[in-house]
């Protein structure tokens, strides 16, 4: 027993023993550390970071460029052995052009280590303004008591940069391509203004004179004086410079002299005048962008404006610039990449007698591609004519072809003043305006009224609903299909007979239609019409609202499905598909894709092919003939002599029941050229808003009979 405890006492004593023994050897380690870290150079962590093998430290340094870490690549360099180069100098060389050149996705590769010449061999290659660059160059080390560091040279950043060198970037701005119609005319591209501008060391010989003279410009160009003060206040900004304050229209001489140039002209010539009479008030001319048709073609062609500092975050890496405008609305905003182009840049090394030394890159200049559409700019502008005061859409497209000849909605406004700058009061109009004309209605879906059954006979034929030569008997002016509609009734404004399919056409039957969508039903009326694309979109370039049968998933009731038949209910149609629909008519029952850009053969390509048969077409053709050619027509006002018209009208009631005295309509008119040898062949749908009082679907034939007038004597809107 006692042996076994001494041996304990032994084992534990050992464990003592070696415990102090590791505790005295930790203190002096850490007392030697302690000591090493007093030695000089040595207590400063950073310094130490910078003992690194030549390659390693030139991995480092190269790694800091892309993140503009100058101060960092500073430390990693011997000053003496780079030819005493401060730290700012360093920081400003670099930065200058590093930065200058808009480097990125940089890559170094290190190719050997040379220990005699101390240099490393690398490859370098990295993207910038001008395209990528690569080179292969080296790098000399000096080993002192630190470690090594770089001996830095200006050929570091370029082998054939010197120190008296400048590295030059020359950047060539794209031209905008231009959007042109049908025949080469203009719809958007350059124009001539003029940019009035501030010299401040002419203003004023005072801060009270400067400052009248301030107020006076603000009044005329409609701004305010803070604003102008701002753009004099700007860095760039010296007492001879020419500091640009607002683009303005250019007054053409030839115009003033014309016998009746137009009061609006005349007072943009006399506030130009009274700019120019202030001193220091400059006038430059200047190119921009224009558009010539202006409210005629707001809605379609759109318009473009500077960008912004969220612009060239979003399309980053896309060539933009502080100077650049972007696509804001309609086909500006649409075909933007096409338009754009992309600047050209060329970077190279220019040396102190400015001289070219290299050239380091160089990306040539690519200007904007033309979009050439299908649109006929006078239909364009005479469609927007006759409507202009109204609210209201107009497409139109050529029957044979599915090419897009028109699209206009009104009211507008005018792209030209986003151009030359919107003031605050005529943004604030055009948003507060009742009649909404920053809306484009061509792309909105209406209730389409009466228009809408030729596709329902269509449709009734097709499933064999309809027997055209079927008598459906004189119900009178209302009907009900029984007492289970309470009060409900259909109504219409014409009693005739033989109440037959195409009668029912050219009277533009309410109750025959109903009929025919009972006999439809409900499920099959749904399942033709979504082979007729609605609920889809439309395959077109602009986004257009989907046409519906229903505002839910189904028609619902009966009463809705008999309103279905003649365009009411909660049918809502686009009017651009309304006029696709309608080439089915002209096309053997093909429906055609509509098209915008301009295709040199012209030829139509189908959309929806045998939608209804080639009998089916020439049967509800012509009913829709007789519609603008019998006396007894609704259309009949719109018929020609020189040429075979086929359409009709529509009026939807737009109310909260069958009892509302106060609700409004929508006027409709469709009508097209029927004959594939028609010299000037066009199929035009108009809708006008809220034409209760004045005429019905009636006011939108007219105006548009005067459109027809003009196209079809190729007489160009005035």
């Amino acid at each position: 027993m006692r042996t076994k405890r001494r041996h304990k006492r032994r084992r534990k004593n050992s464990r003592f023993l070696r415990r102090g023994f590791i505790l005295l050897l930790a203190g002096f380690c850490l007392a030697g550390a302690l000591l090493y870290a007093l030695l000089p150079g040595k207590a400063d962590p950073g310094k130490r970071e910078q003992v690194k093998e030549p390659c390693g430290l030139l991995e480092e340094y190269m790694a800091c460029i892309p993140a503009g870490e100058y101060g960092r690549m500073y430390d990693m360099l011997d000053p003496e052995a780079s030819g005493g180069i401060s730290r700012e100098a360093f920081q400003k060389r670099n930065a200058a052009i590093y930065e200058g050149i808009e480097i990125r996705d940089m890559e170094t590769e290190i190719l050997y280590w040379d220990p005699e010449e101390s240099r490393v061999r690398y490859r370098m290659k990295f993207d910038t303004a001008a395209g990528t660059v690569s080179f292969e160059n080296q790098a000399e080390f000096v080993k002192g008591e630190e470690g090594w560091l770089l001996a830095w040279k200006d050929s570091l950043i370029f082998p054939e940069l010197g120190p008296e060198d400048k590295v030059r970037v020359q950047e060539t701005q794209a031209v905008r391509g231009e959007i042109l119609d049908r025949n080469g005319r203009m719809l958007a591209g350059p124009g001539a203004a003029a940019s009035f501008g501030i010299v401040p060391g002419e203003l004023g010989e005072d801060a009270e004179s400067r400052a009248e003279a301030v107020e006076t410009i603000a009044g005329l160009l409609c701004m305010d004086p803070e604003e102008i003060e701002k753009k004099l206040e700007a860095k760039w900004v010296r007492e001879d410079y020419f500091v640009p304050v607002k683009t303005l229209p250019r007054v053409e001489e030839v115009l003033l002299m014309s016998p009746d140039p137009g009061e609006e002209l005349l007072r943009e010539k006399e506030r130009q005048d009274r700019l120019l009479e202030i001193p220091g008030v400059r006038r430059m001319e200047i190119t921009v962008r224009t558009y010539p048709l202006g409210e005629a073609a707001a809605h379609l062609v759109g318009y473009v404006q500077n960008v912004t500092a969220e612009d060239l975050e979003e399309h980053a890496e896309e060539g933009y610039t502080a100077d650049s405008v972007i696509g804001r609305s309609g086909l500006e905003g649409l075909y933007e990449e096409k338009l754009r182009g992309r600047k050209g840049c060329r970077i190279s090394i220019i040396d102190a007698a400015g001289e070219e030394k290299a050239e380091l890159a160089n990306r040539p200049v690519e200007d904007g591609q033309t979009v050439r559409l299908t649109i006929d700019a006078g239909l364009q502008e005479a469609l927007y004519q006759v409507f202009r005061e109204d609210a209201g859409c107009s497409a139109a497209l050529n029957p044979c072809t599915g090419e897009v000849l028109a699209l206009v909605s009104t009211p507008s406004y005018d792209t030209n003043d986003f151009i030359f700058g919107m003031s605050k009061e005529t943004w604030a109009a055009l948003n507060e305006d009742g009649r909404r004309p920053l809306l484009n209605r061509f792309r909105q879906s209406f209730c389409p009224g009466s228009t809408w059954k030729p596709v329902l006979a269509a449709v009734g034929l097709e499933t064999g609903a309809i027997d055209p030569g079927e008598d459906y008997g004189n119900e009178g002016l209302s009907w009900q299909k029984d007492t289970s509609w309470g009060a409900y009734h259909v109504t219409t404004l014409h009693a005739y007979e033989p109440v037959v399919l195409e009668n029912a056409l050219m009277y533009s039957d309410n109750i025959y239609f109903a009929k025919a969508a009972l006999r439809i039903g409900a499920g099959r009326l749904e399942e033709e019409l979504e082979n007729l694309g609605f609920g889809e979109k439309l395959p077109f370039e602009i986004s257009m609202t989907p046409s519906q049968y229903a505002n839910g998933e189904e028609i619902g009731t009966e009463i809705q499905l008999a309103d279905s038949g003649y365009g009411q209910g909660e049918i809502l149609v686009n009017p651009l598909h309304m006029a696709c629909l309608y080439t089915a008519f002209c096309n053997e029952g093909n429906v055609l894709r509509p098209r915008l850009i301009l295709e040199p053969d012209g030829e139509r390509e189908i959309w929806i092919g045998r939608a209804f048969s080639p009998e089916t077409a020439v049967q509800v053709l012509e009913g829709m003939k007789q519609v603008v050619n019998d006396p007894r027509g609704t259309g009949y006002r719109a018929r020609r002599e020189d040429a075979v018209l086929a359409g009709k009208t529509g009026t939807a009631e737009i109310k909260a029941s069958q009892n509302d005295t106060d609700g409004t309509e929508l006027g409709w008119f469709a009508v097209f050229t029927t004959e594939k040898t028609a010299e000037r062949p066009v199929l035009l749908v108009s809708m006008v808003e809220d034409v209760k009082e004045r005429g019905g679907s009636g006011y939108v034939l007219e105006r548009d009979k005067e459109v027809l007038d003009k196209w079809f004597a190729k007489v160009p809107a005035s």
